[in-house]
């Protein structure tokens, strides 16, 4: 039996690191099979000596992010978990982001996680940036928080936000109303994150305006997009052709996002998709970067991490 004792400096970080009804700590004592106590204002772990050591790394950790006024739970945990066994748990104070902006209820967005760092990153230094990962890796919503971002900063005039409107596997029939009210529910998830944003009164203003724009990508056609923050998601959905069609609308003083998750591609067998195709071909321009996230990266249910694990281990379901 081993026992390491971390120093704590006030109760408050003790109480906010073991979490509502010690749930942090619970996570931490099944993960490594430890029993963690506090002594005062010291925290003693008892347990085998490698497991004492793996525990003691991933509480510091979580310590240091506490004491940076992050708020800590069960994905951040589990997060420094997939760190500690890669060793790789001191990086975290590379995490630390000023945030890119306020949400509406308050809430600071900033990236979580390292590949969500490189994806924010990227954004900010290159034109067009491919962000390429499974559900739940902030794809679009970190992409949206930074248009929002440069729309504020008066670093860009519009934002445009665009995707294919292709069923996911669904046939959805007729939808009433005119082209626009056709294609909202393909857009529905891009104007969530706007409305986080902005708030539905002032994105109305704006769209209003013609500051912001929510279309179909077959709207892009024909068109030059100066001053302007766009972004393409579910872009797995796209052919070679319309993918071309819409990285050529770059105008001056403008930036380019593209989302998308190779594995979950709706297009009929007998078409490509433009995103795994553009991967290939422009990997080796300077000015476009592609981030390829993975299920560490998921900021959702951890079960949301487990499928996406489930299925890239059963190949079949994975489409070339």
């Amino acid at each position: 039996m081993t026992e390491k004792i971390i120093a704590v400096d006030s109760m408050e970080t003790i109480i906010d690191l073991f979490g509502n009804f010690d749930g942090n700590i619970n996570l931490i004592q099944a993960e490594y099979n430890v029993t963690v106590l506090t002594r005062g204002e010291d925290i003693k772990i008892s347990g085998e000596e490698k497991n004492v050591l793996l525990a003691e790394k991933a509480i510091l950790s979580l310590k240091s992010l506490v004491e940076k006024g992050e708020i800590i739970n069960e994905q951040t945990i589990r997060y420094v978990f997939s760190l500690v066994r890669e060793e790789a748990q001191d990086e975290l104070t590379k995490l630390s982001h000023d945030g890119i902006c306020v949400t509406t209820s308050g809430k600071i967005v900033k990236p979580k996680t390292f590949g969500q760092k490189r994806y924010v990153d990227s954004i900010k230094n290159k034109t067009i940036v491919l962000g390429v990962g499974p559900a739940g890796t902030g794809k679009t919503y970190l992409a949206v928080a930074m248009a929002v971002k440069a729309f504020k900063a008066h670093e860009v005039s519009k934002i445009i936000l665009t995707r294919p409107a292709v069923e996911a596997g669904e046939k959805l029939g007729f939808l009433p109303g005119d082209l626009q009210n056709k294609v909202d529910p393909y857009l529905r998830p891009l104007y969530d994150a706007l409305f986080d944003m902005f708030g539905a009164e002032a994105f109305a203003r704006q769209q209003e305006k013609g500051c912001i724009e929510v279309a179909p990508l077959a709207y892009m056609r024909g068109r030059t997009l100066d001053d302007a923050f766009i972004i393409l998601d579910e872009a797995q959905n796209t052919t070679p052709e319309q993918m071309k069609m819409f990285l050529t609308r770059l105008g001056f003083n403008s930036k380019m996002v593209v989302t998308g998750d190779v594995t979950q591609i709706d297009l009929p067998d007998t078409k490509k998709s433009g995103l795994v195709d553009a991967m290939r071909v422009l990997k080796n321009i300077d000015e476009i970067a592609i981030n390829r996230f993975s299920e560490k990266d998921v900021v959702r249910h951890k079960l949301v991490q487990d499928i996406i694990k489930a299925y890239e281990n059963n190949s079949k379901y994975t489409k070339k």
